[in-house]
């Protein structure tokens, strides 16, 4: 993060399709964006006006909270931008939400991002993506068929 001290967090409340190909980047079906998109509250960071990453979450009911997608642009992953804005998110989130979850494919890489920043396994959901995209999709060369859960419990 070169220009770090210009790193700014903000709510979207209209037009979020703008962003999609960023939210593509973190789930690649259109049709399943536009599942928890407009329920969702979203979040763009940018770092010295230029986006970097954008996010989803959406209130599950009863203090629980999911993001539904995270994405940090190719060129900009690996920066700490994709840490920061989950860091932001605790925070926001921590006085209405005691379990923050987060649902990913099988993939080693974004499994440890997630641990990395906190998160424990939870559980999974077996063929979850088989079963609701329309082509199959892949991460580090392998097919993903479930969802992985992870979660970070107590956060205020």
């Amino acid at each position: 993060m070169k220009n770090g001290d210009l790193i700014s967090i903000y709510p979207i409340f209209c037009n979020k399709k703008q962003y999609l190909d960023l939210l593509l980047l973190a789930d690649e079906q259109e049709s399943m964006v536009d599942r928890y998109l407009e329920r969702g509250e979203m979040f763009v960071l940018t770092d010295g006006n230029e986006v970097k990453a954008a996010c989803v979450v959406t209130e599950e009911g009863n203090g629980i909270y999911e993001i539904k997608s995270i994405a940090v642009y190719p060129q900009f992953q690996r920066q700490g931008y994709g840490r920061k804005l989950i860091f932001f998110l605790l925070e926001h989130y921590k006085a209405r939400c005691h379990t923050m979850f987060v649902g990913t494919g099988d993939s080693h890489i974004t499994i440890s991002f997630y641990k990395n920043c906190g998160f424990v396994y939870s559980h999974r959901i077996p063929n979850f993506f088989t079963d609701n995209y329309d082509h199959p999709i892949f991460e580090e060369g392998k097919q993903l068929k479930d969802m992985i859960y992870l979660k970070i419990s107590k956060l205020g």
